[in-house]
């Protein structure tokens, strides 16, 4: 046998090896790259391509390979290609959280913690109540108490005698919708509401009127 078709052999028997592990890695659908890889080890050797004393070192190295070297680079395969796999379903999982994550504050988002149990809150929802936009409420009612009272429940004219909220002169009035009209936000925004609508109409109206006279 010549050397060049001992060489050739020799190859074969190399390339057998690799391509088995190759094999093994894309049964699992693994990228064919990254799988062959994972296979062949890397050599800082150039290849040989002319027959020279590289040829001569190639077919030395290549008659040494025996049956259990041959499996021992298949093993080897196999472990890459093990160790392959986990990295990718742990890169899957991390990121199947940070996802889930996600939504979950974008879902917190959506929730108006700010008018959660607060006066501006439950004026919000008697405006809407009202068959009124929201407009109504952050464009128009949140300034006019907000200039009326900081929406302070306690907020008191030393002049005029003005109470709460709405500023209603005087506070007795608000007594029509609870006798806690002194303390209890609600009842004094209902009443607040109900003298806004008797009276103007809307909100914004209110808002108008005040913006041109100083008063509502």
């Amino acid at each position: 046998m010549s050397l060049r078709s001992t060489a050739a052999v020799g190859a074969a028997t190399l390339v057998a090896g690799a391509t088995f592990a190759v094999s093994a890695f894309a049964d699992d659908g693994l990228d064919p790259e990254m799988a062959a890889s994972a296979a062949v080890p890397e050599s800082d050797e150039p290849a040989a391509d002319t027959e020279s004393e590289e040829s001569d070192d190639f077919f030395a190295a290549s008659e040494q390979l025996t049956e259990d070297e041959l499996q021992s680079l298949r093993d080897e395969a196999q472990e890459r290609r093990q160790s392959a796999q986990g990295a990718g379903a742990l890169s899957t999982s991390a990121t199947g959280s940070a996802v889930q994550e996600e939504e979950e504050e974008e879902e917190e988002e959506e929730v108006p913690a700010e008018y959660a149990g607060d006066p501006k809150g439950i004026a919000l929802q008697m405006v809407l109540d009202n068959g009124w936009g929201s407009d109504e409420f952050h464009g128009c009612l949140e300034p006019l108490w907000e200039k009326e009272s900081n929406w302070n429940p306690s907020a008191e004219n030393s002049s005029s005698g003005a109470y709460g909220i709405p500023q209603s002169l005087p506070g007795s009035k608000m007594a029509t919708h609870g006798d806690d009209w002194r303390s209890n936000p609600a009842t004094q925004i209902a009443w607040g509401i109900d003298y806004i609508k008797g009276r103007y109409g809307t909100p914004c109206e209110a808002w108008a009127h005040s913006q041109s006279v100083g008063w509502y």
